[in-house]
């Protein structure tokens, strides 16, 4: 990270930081991307519109880094249970049902805005799916390395692509929120044995 970059980002507390991310996604669930403005955040959060601006450059960034703050249970790379199922598994059970329904709620809104902003586009890829993506990678080698999964299985570069659509899927198909239960068995029936990696 640059000095410039650092001293930017050293105005606010991490104690601010994280009120200010709460505020944006509560504004988001509240009137959606597209109706969501950098006054109403400076409003919500008694801020002023410059230091939003100076800390975050715009609304998609802003918006991208509120979601990826709010991720539940953290970093996916920091759970190694030892085996892929141990970690697909652990990573679920860090969200209860109820954040799981609103944050399904809130990424159907975004998905539709994604469409119609490219900043927004950019924000969430920079933000949000490359650090997912090298995250997962990780996880995979590590299951790898173990031998439960071999190198050249073709399904390595679609995990991210299959954990996302069993999540959106949920909703979409069966008209009710994904749940662990649904998620666990989800994994237990299509992740791993795509990647042929034990189940139990």
């Amino acid at each position: 990270m640059t000095e410039v970059a650092t001293a930017r980002r050293s105005r606010i507390t991490p104690e601010r930081e994280a009120e200010l991310y709460g505020a944006v996604l509560d504004l988001l669930r509240e009137v959606g991307y597209d109706a969501l403005t950098m006054d109403a955040v400076a409003a919500r959060t008694k801020s002023s519109k410059a230091t939003l601006y100076r800390q975050w450059g715009g609304k998609a960034e802003l918006v991208a880094k509120a979601v990826r703050y709010h991720k539940p249970g953290g970093a996916l790379g920091e759970v190694d249970t030892g085996s892929l199922r141990g970690d697909l598994h652990g990573l679920t059970l860090r969200s209860d049902d109820c954040e799981m329904e609103q944050n399904s709620a809130l990424m159907r809104g975004l998905a539709m805005a994604v469409h119609g902003n490219p900043d927004l586009l950019q924000a969430f890829k920079e933000h949000l799916i490359e650090p997912e993506m090298a995250q997962f990678r990780q996880v995979l080698q590590r299951a790898i390395d173990r031998g439960e999964v071999r190198a050249d299985n073709p399904a390595i570069d679609f995990v991210m692509h299959m954990m996302i659509g069993g999540f959106a899927a949920r909703s979409l198909i069966d008209e009710q929120p994904p749940t662990q239960a649904f998620l666990l068995s989800y994994i237990d029936a299509v992740v791993l044995p795509a990647l042929g990696a034990p189940t139990c």
